[in-house]
């Protein structure tokens, strides 16, 4: 005779309360950028020395100026 197999065990939630995410709302902060944004994460070093988005987007659009003076050049 055949040996019958155990029921499988029940899951044990051991997630703790506060990691709780059911009530949270999916994509709730979306709608605040832009669909071209692309997020980068910057150090935060390097971030203290810009005073806003926009000084950074102008010190990288110098940078690829000059990338490409320096690539043309070559």
């Amino acid at each position: 005779m055949l040996a019958r197999k155990s029921e499988p065990k029940k899951f044990k939630d051991t997630m703790r309360p506060e990691y709780n995410m059911s009530g949270g709302v999916r994509g709730k902060y979306a709608g605040r950028f832009k669909g071209d944004v692309v997020k980068v994460p910057i150090a935060p070093d390097v971030a203290s020395a810009f005073p806003d988005a926009d000084a950074v987007n102008e010190a990288l659009r110098v940078l690829l100026k000059a990338a490409k003076k320096v690539a043309s050049a070559a």
